[in-house]
């Protein structure tokens, strides 16, 4: 088995949260996991590739309260 690997966004910035405050993704096997950067040994969420391309859209659209 690979170890996972997680990514950061590179918009994460480093100001004054030193880019702390964001989530990471993972490709796992199937799905795209999501995780809090800040407590990543609380676990993670299991999204699918079309409700996770969903999510990052809506974000984008800065359509969330809907």
């Amino acid at each position: 088995m690979s170890e996972i690997v997680w990514r950061k966004s590179s918009r994460s910035g480093t100001g004054g949260t030193g880019g702390q405050e964001c989530v990471e993704v993972a490709a796992l096997s199937g799905v795209v996991g999501v995780r809090d950067s800040k407590t990543p040994d609380l676990g993670h969420l299991n999204l699918s590739p079309a409700s996770f391309a969903q999510l990052v859209s809506r974000i984008k659209a800065d359509d969330l309260n809907a």
